[in-house]
């Protein structure tokens, strides 16, 4: 995944992006969040990506809520 998911501070203001294009990971996880099917987003959006740069997108946010620290105060 780390092949194909970059950071880079003078593209989109660093958030993450698919290797080699301009497209945030966030928008490609929005995409998703509304239904559309793998081929769908690659066919009506970004024909540039592969089934694996979504895969990958999926499995960096999941990376990400997985180091993610949770605090919760518990009231008496």
């Amino acid at each position: 995944m780390k092949e194909r998911i970059t950071v880079n501070p003078n593209i989109h203001f660093g958030k993450p992006c698919v290797a080699g294009t301009r497209i945030p990971v966030l928008s490609v996880l929005e995409l998703l969040s509304e239904g559309l099917s793998f081929e769908e987003i690659i066919k009506d959006y970004y024909p540039d990506l592969q089934i694996e740069d979504i895969r990958a997108c999926i499995r960096y946010a999941m990376d990400i809520v997985a180091t993610e620290d949770i605090h919760i105060k518990v009231q008496a």
